[in-house]
Formats: structure tokens, sequence, C-alpha cells
């Protein structure tokens, strides 16, 4: 008690402390926080800018990786039509992603059917059998095995714009699944029986799948007027063919490089992490660990060569939604609390302290002298917030939040392009270089 007390009264001496605390309890910390020399410095203009379209909204899904996937191949698309403004289908690549890592849920629990249910790799597993998240690769696998249609031809639906309650559905089906199949392995049942369960569970996840998010066209009859009043007729098409005739970037030359300072991982190596993935015989989720240098100068010759950059952040550190701003220095929070906040990124990584939660577009770069000064990203949040949803990163943000980009393996130095050919290491199921897809 004797500290406590100690502990108060050196509080109240604290005039700097007694300020910080009766503006704290009246507002926002991040609203005294906020770093107004930041925020007026920042004045959202770049040297480079690629977008001239309106962003869209993921809305209550946690579906960026595979919005900012659609979003830059829907410039490819929007110029190949003609037209102002075109969406890919993200309910469409929704279902099939959902459908797909059900079935590869289900394959994760036979191969650990051996190990009991309070292992730390099945407790995993069972604790979030299914998510909204994903990663670039598993984008890739989904578009290719079930191609693409335009938004028009599977709008949104309640559930899809809103997946919290569909989820909860579908993973109480999965871990009810997950409990008859490893019962099933426990009594013996055959392979040919197990697969018989399996496709039964997966019968009741396509139900539910059609009753939140409607059913998946197998085909589909298209036409459209581009923005200069012509007519246009493609005809009936498969989701195959839309995605063959409207995808233009090779798809198959995108490889993901990450930013992984922890000391253990090396730069130059190829990483996965263990059991992540959604579709059964899919490209496998491959990193390559490189500098922070070369990730940057990777994004920066794609924006100079007109080619938006896909990429992995920790979204929430050190950003100003409303202002549509990311630096550093954005919340002085050291002088707020008088306290310091000195962990550096690999500590981060280490302590849980910060991951990759979210993923969207570079569409912009602000260049002097040769090096960038900032960035700008286009969102899928909406318009509401930043600029009409776009929002604009400092160089030292890049630096500290960004994890990860998909760029050509065709645009790499020699040396990493022969590094993918290396087995990859693979990391724990639970490993934050897995977080975006959970």
């Amino acid at each position: 008690m004797e500290r406590i007390w100690d502990l108060t009264e050196e509080f109240r001496s604290n005039k700097k402390l007694r300020l910080a605390q009766n503006a704290v309890t009246q507002t926002t910390a991040d609203d005294v926080a906020l770093n107004r020399e930041v925020v007026t410095a920042s004045d959202f203009s770049f040297s480079i800018t690629l977008d001239d379209w309106r962003v869209t909204n993921q809305k209550r899904s946690g579906r960026c990786w595979m919005f900012a996937a659609l979003n830059l191949l829907r410039v490819g698309a929007r110029d190949a039509l003609n037209v102002r403004n075109f969406e890919f289908s993200q309910n469409y690549t929704l279902f099939w992603d959902k459908f797909e890592r059900s079935n590869y849920f289900f394959e994760e629990i036979l191969s650990t059917s051996s190990l009991v249910v309070d292992d730390r790799l099945v407790a995993h597993m069972l604790h979030e059998p299914l998510s909204d998240g994903g990663q670039w690769n598993m984008a890739v696998n989904i578009i290719r095995k079930h191609g693409l249609v335009p938004k028009q031809v599977m709008p949104e639906s309640e559930s899809s714009s809103s997946t919290r309650r569909m989820n909860s559905i579908l993973k109480y089906k999965l871990r009810e699944g997950a409990r008859d199949l490893r019962a099933a392995v426990k009594d013996g049942v055959g392979l040919d029986q197990l697969r018989q369960k399996k496709h039964q569970c997966l019968e009741e996840i396509w139900r539910i799948l059609c009753i939140h998010l409607g059913t998946p066209p197998s085909q589909f009859d298209w036409q459209w007027t581009d923005k200069d009043g012509d007519f246009h007729r493609d005809g009936l098409m498969t989701p195959q063919e839309f995605a063959a005739r409207y995808v233009d970037i090779p798809l198959d030359d995108y490889v993901c490089l990450v930013h992984d300072p922890r000391p253990e991982n090396k730069y130059g190596q190829t990483y996965t992490v263990e059991f992540l993935g959604n579709v059964v015989g899919g490209d496998p989720v491959v990193y390559l660990n490189v500098e922070m240098d070369m990730m940057k100068q990777m994004t920066q010759r794609m924006l100079e060569e007109r080619i938006p950059v896909w990429f992995g952040c920790d979204v929430g550190q050190q950003m100003r939604r409303d202002l549509g701003l990311w630096d550093t220095q954005l919340f002085d929070y050291e002088n707020l609390y008088d306290v310091s906040f000195d962990l550096d990124k690999a500590a981060r990584l280490h302590h849980h302290e910060t991951l990759m939660t979210h993923a969207m577009l570079f569409t912009g770069i602000d260049v002097r002298d040769g090096s960038a000064r900032r960035w700008k990203v286009e969102n899928s949040w909406g318009a509401e917030n930043g600029r009409d949803g776009f929002y604009q990163m400092n160089d030292s943000w890049f630096d500290e939040y960004v994890f990860e980009i998909a760029a050509p393996k065709s645009m790499l130095p020699d040396d990493l392009i022969k590094a993918l050919d290396d087995t990859p290491r693979v990391l724990p199921a639970w490993d934050p270089m897995g977080a975006l897809a959970r």
C-alpha cells in the first residue's frame, strides 16, 4: 500500500501528467496526441498517380486481401472494356474461398487426427477454423480454379457485406465435422468412408453458403455499353473464360516478398506457414524474405511502370482514418504518457505487438531525388474517409509497418529469382506471418 501511495503522490505532483489526465478524461487519447505538424505537412500530392477510379467497400467483412487483389485486376479489365468503373464480384470469390477453405480445413483435421484434441496445432485450427482473411496466393488459387464474374452477375448480399453471423454458423459446422471425422478415424473407419463423411459435411457447407451468398453462376450472358456509348456483347461465358479474357496480369509470374527482420528468419530465404492455404492442391503460401530497401525499390519500380501494387501491413498503427494518414510520428504518445515506446519491428513481431492485419493497393508515389517521400494507397473501406477513400502513407511508416508486397518474379534480381527455387522453411501455424489469413 505504501508504494501505491507513492505512485499517487508522484502523479499528483506532476503538472504535465495532471494536464494530460484532464484532457484524456474529456476526449480521446488520439485526439490529444495527434501531431498537428504532421497533419499540416501532409498535402496529399504525389509525383506519380495511377488511379482515376472509385474505391470499393468491403463493409463489415475481412475481405481486404480479396478486394485488393480484385482491385488490382480490375484496372486492366476496365481498360479492356472501355468503361469508367468496373468491379469483379467479390461475393463470387468469397463464396468459393469459404467452400474451398472448408474442404482444406477438413483435410487438415484428417491429417492431424492422430494428435490429441488439445495438441497446440489441433487447438489452433479449431480455434479459428475459418475466417475472412487471406493472402495473395490464396486469391490466385481461387481465380485459377473458379474464374471471375462481373459484380452485377453475383452482387453483394447482406452476409457478404456483413459476414459475422454466416461465419459463426460455418465455424460451428466445421467444428462439428471435425469432431465426427476425428471420431471416425479413432473407430478405424476406412479412407473411402472418411471421404464420404467429409463430402456430407461439405454438402451442408454448400447449402449454408448458397442461402447466405446466393448460388455462384456456372455461366452467364455478358454484354455492356462502354463509356463512349458503344454496345458490346461477348455472349454466354463461363467464369473461367471471363477471367482468361479480362485478367491481363500474369498471375503465374507474381510472387510474395516479405520483410521479416527477426534474426532467425534470414533474408534471401523462402518461408511458408504450416497449414496456411485455402485450396487443396493449390499453390502454397510462400514468402521470399527481403530487406526493406529491396521491397521499397520493387514497389517504386512497379509504380513507375504504372503497375499498382498489392501489399499487406499492420493497418491500425499510427493511423488516422478520417484524415487518411499513416505516419510513425502521427501520435505523440511518448509525450502524452511520459513513457517510452521502444520496440523495434523484430521485437514487435516476437512479442505479439505487430502483425499483418490488412491488405490494400499502392496506386501512387511521391519521388524526390530518386527516393520515395510518401505513398498513395487505395483502401477498400469506402469513400467516406481519407480523400474519397484514398490514403497517404509516409515513407517512415512503410519501413515499420508494411510487411509484404506481391511483385512479378521477372522484375527481381537474379539472386532472388534463384532463391525462389529453394525449399521453404516452414513456420508454425500460429506465426505472425500467417496473420493476414486469419
